[in-house]
């Protein structure tokens, strides 16, 4: 017999060599049902794999974390043995489950989203047909007679150090697999083929290109329509076709992963900045601003020559090596070092808005979420090993508070001492410690991901949520202690003795053009009131009442409002929908009635119409709910 151990602590003996399908069955029909793998003694391996001996298992249901990766690994082989089935001539190479789906990069030839109906009708054949799942394990002398013919497989069996090889079967289909896999092909129960691109054999323009075909899949249709419609939304938020309609932003050959800002761009650059600025001075913190090219002597010293030099742009003047910088962190070193400090000064608390420079490869760039050129919004605390607590708390408190105005929410994640690090385990426990208990008396849950801090300490990440519930990780409280070491840097304590500072990097937006992108989609170029790069605009329903509008314009810009007039000969319909695709917050009719009555009809971009609103009632709602940084419409 063997004994088998649940995950809630019950044990129970089953005979040796029953699956684990036998024992979910044990428990129930209709739980075996949704069993799709098992976890064996922390292994995931496939449901009908045997039992020999005492274990502890956990069942992996369709409704686990999980099972969604399994789904999808098996649908790829789905999709490889329809497009064999299709293309008998076509070659498999490497099939992994991605985060939205997976794909395949297979030798065949070309193919289009036009092929992709016939692919998946026979995918739906073979899932109909709820072929079972197999794994077979075979000496690796035959695992390379089976792919003689296979020169992708035979090129990866042969590097592998594993004696034993497994496959897996699912009818005539075979495929060089570690596993676990579906029970049968009857659980893949929506699939859909996404697109199709180029790829080259291990990334190398040497050897052969490849189709690499993208897919996803669900246990259920309404879930993959779900995701359908987030695709549609996404795309429909996307910040690059938002940002060219609006004129916010741009990009050049000139300059590639370079944005250029336009003036309508700039007007909400200007206003996040302002904000982060009257925020941090709320919160105790100065403003600093270091040079943008600095000698290579500083970046030996920090340790980005040795470490970061493949992404650091650099530049010789007057003989000397320099860089521009790809991080603000060692000029704010150099100005603690500037002079003395007294633990009475402590905790010191620097910002910058610092612009840098990091050389990524052409193919990842993407828009303002990836670029080469960009703005961090950096500070550096320096404390004494008793302040870290409440300098963490006051750094959580202050991002909650900036990521709300803009109705983001957020989760956190700890992550602790890597393999390779510096410091000792004193150090290590303290700062771990310090941002351990910070969290626990800031009071939000969090998730630990041991070993995943950064070498120099550890730090806490903040993963923002945005409309559509996609999280962008663009905040995070980094304790250092590799740079006050590098630089030498002090205080005077108590004892009158020196003293090394805890320092702490900390970011709110990361990347300011980043978090711009993130903002244009969350909105969906719908920015609220405070944030419109233009707040109003005044439509005259006629060419005699234009003089009136700019009067008009004129009162409401000496109260800061960001007024246009739409002087067009065109019909008020027209002008109406067209303020609403250029997204202007507040749509303005002037027509007689409203000059002789000195009032406003106003329409919200919400839909919401308001008439006869007197010019310094208008004035006065409009600049409260400003004033208040409101994401609603709800004004009048």
């Amino acid at each position: 017999m063997a004994n088998i151990t649940f995950p809630d602590g019950n044990k129970k003996d089953f005979d040796k060599n029953s699956t684990g399908l036998d024992i979910a069955r044990s428990i129930s029909d209709g739980f075996a049902r949704n069993c799709i793998a098992m976890e064996l003694n922390s292994e995931m391996v496939d449901l009908n794999t045997k039992i020999t001996e005492d274990a502890n298992i956990r069942f992996i249901t369709t409704k686990e974390p999980e099972a969604i990766e399994i789904l999808r690994h098996s649908a790829s082989h789905v999709m490889a043995q329809a497009i064999l089935r299709l293309y008998p001539d076509a070659r498999l190479t490497i099939e992994p489950a991605v985060e939205d789906g997976f794909y395949y990069d297979i030798d065949m030839q070309p193919v289009s989203e036009d092929n992709f109906p016939k692919i998946e009708a026979e995918m739906k054949k073979i899932i109909k047909e709820k072929l079972p799942i197999t794994r077979k394990e075979v000496p690796k002398k035959e695992a390379l007679k089976f792919y003689k013919d296979e020169p992708y497989k035979l090129e990866m069996i042969s590097e592998l150090d594993d004696h034993t090889i497994s496959f897996y079967e699912q009818g005539e289909f075979t495929d060089l697999c570690r596993g676990p896999h579906l029970p049968n092909t009857g659980f893949v129960k929506a699939i859909k083929l996404m697109k199709v691109s180029g790829a080259y054999w291990r990334a190398d323009q040497t050897k052969a290109q490849l189709q690499r075909i993208y897919g996803t899949a669900f246990f259920n249709k309404k879930d993959l329509k779900k995701y359908i419609h987030f695709l549609k939304e996404a795309k429909r938020r996307n910040h690059r076709k938002i940002g060219e309609a609006m004129e916010l932003f741009s990009f050049h050959e000139e300059a590639p992963g370079m944005p250029f800002i336009h003036p309508k761009g700039m007007v909400i650059w200007n206003i996040l900045i302002d904000y982060w600025r009257k925020e941090h001075l709320a919160a105790g913190y100065t403003e600093t601003k270091t040079p943008i090219m600095l000698k290579r002597n500083l970046w030996e010293q920090s340790g980005h020559w040795d470490n970061y030099r493949e992404n650091m742009y650099t530049s010789v003047v007057d003989d000397y090596d320099y860089a521009i910088k790809p991080m603000n962190c060692p000029g704010g070193m150099l100005i603690y070092g500037n002079r003395s400090h007294s633990y009475r000064e402590l905790p010191l608390r620097a910002g910058e808005i610092g612009l840098v420079h990091r050389h990524e490869l052409s193919g990842v760039l993407s828009g303002l979420f990836r670029v080469r050129a960009f703005h961090q919004d950096d500070a550096h605390l320096f404390m004494t090993p008793g302040q870290i607590q409440d300098e963490i708390i006051g750094a959580l408190t202050l991002s909650e508070r900036i990521y709300g105005t803009f109705g983001l929410g957020f989760h956190i994640e700890l992550s602790t001492r890597p393999e390779k690090s510096i410091g000792n385990d004193k150090q290590w426990d303290v700062a771990t410690e310090g941002l351990r208990s910070a969290l626990d008396v800031y009071g939000k849950e969090y998730i630990v991901n041991e070993g995943d801090g950064a070498f120099y300490g550890p730090k806490i990440d903040l993963h923002i949520k945005d409309a559509l519930g996609r999280t962008w990780q663009c905040g995070t409280i980094q304790l250092d202690m590799s740079l006050p070491e590098r630089f030498d840097l002090s205080y005077i304590d108590r004892d009158n003795e020196k003293h090394r500072p805890i320092m702490i990097h900390r970011t709110i937006f990361g990347s300011l053009e980043r978090f711009f992108g993130i903002l244009i989609e969350h909105f969906a170029g719908k920015f609220p009131l405070w944030l419109s790069p233009v707040q109003a605009i005044l439509l005259p329903i006629n060419d005699e009442l234009v003089s009136y509008a700019d009067e008009i314009r004129i009162l409401l810009e000496k109260e800061n409002l960001r007024i246009d007039v739409d002087s067009r000969t065109e019909s008020l319909n027209k002008k109406i929908r067209d303020a609403q695709l250029d997204n202007i917050p507040l749509i303005l009719t002037i027509g007689k009635k409203e000059k002789e009555s000195k009032t406003l009809s106003v329409r919200t971009l919400d839909g919401s119409v308001k008439y006869g609103i007197a010019h310094n009632d208008f004035i006065e709602k409009t600049l409260e709910h400003i004033n208040r940084r409101k994401l609603t419409f709800d004004i009048f």
